[in-house]
């Protein structure tokens, strides 16, 4: 087992970010610790304990470079879009700078994802939007979502930075046919760069009041 960083449980889980500026460009990524990080994934709990997940693992230059023109040409409509880090908190004026803070760091990343040294995949068997029940689809998304994070987890852990990204998502198809993905069989779920960080220091987020967000005995 190689060296992991000195946090505590509560620090790890408050500290891993979503990195983006961070992620060191030019330092390579060993595939035996981002192995090292799925194998730790895979005891995530899974629903039914189908374990139907799939990581595709992504170092060769030149399919980074086709999934990160996916993602670039995705980025282009994203700044409009609702759930966009720019609107998200439109009528909330405190968080105004934090969110051109995530946008710009959002931007970044669409310019350089190519320069990323490893992109994961994480997928899920079956084709989610055919599945015609709420509960079910639910259920599939929380089959390889605590996964993912376990994942994120085990990365900062060792000094790699991740980011939970899905915008290559509006070209899931094309990205498909670039990895070799069966897309009638499989759903992507997400693109996780990652790198090692430039520093390791992270603190935790800004978020709102607890107060604000904590239901106790109904709405």
């Amino acid at each position: 087992m190689p060296a992991t960083l000195d946090l505590d449980p509560d620090q790890l889980l408050s500290t891993t970010r979503a990195v983006r500026k961070r992620l060191d460009l030019s330092r390579p990524v060993s595939m035996d610790l981002v192995r090292e990080c799925i194998e730790l994934a895979f005891q995530a709990p899974t629903g039914s304990n189908a374990q139907g997940w799939h990581f595709v693992v992504v170092s060769d230059a030149g399919k980074r470079a086709a999934l990160a023109s996916l993602y670039e040409k995705a980025w282009s409509g994203y700044a409009a879009m609702p759930q966009s880090a720019a609107n998200v908190h439109g009528d909330d004026p405190t968080m105004a700078q934090t969110q051109e803070r995530v946008m710009a760091s959002a931007e970044y990343l669409a310019h350089h994802l190519a320069k990323v040294p490893v992109h994961v995949i994480p997928c899920v068997a079956g084709r989610v939007e055919a599945i015609p029940a709420v509960i079910a689809q639910a259920s599939t998304y929380g089959s390889i979502l605590p996964a993912v994070w376990s994942f994120m987890l085990a990365a900062r852990a060792r000094g790699l930075g991740t980011c939970w990204t899905t915008l290559h998502l509006m070209h899931e198809q094309e990205a498909a046919e670039v990895l070799g993905i069966p897309f009638d069989e499989v759903t992507q779920v997400a693109l996780i760069p990652v790198a090692h960080t430039i520093g390791t220091e992270f603190k935790p987020g800004p978020r709102k009041p607890l107060d604000g967000m904590l239901h106790l005995e109904g709405w």
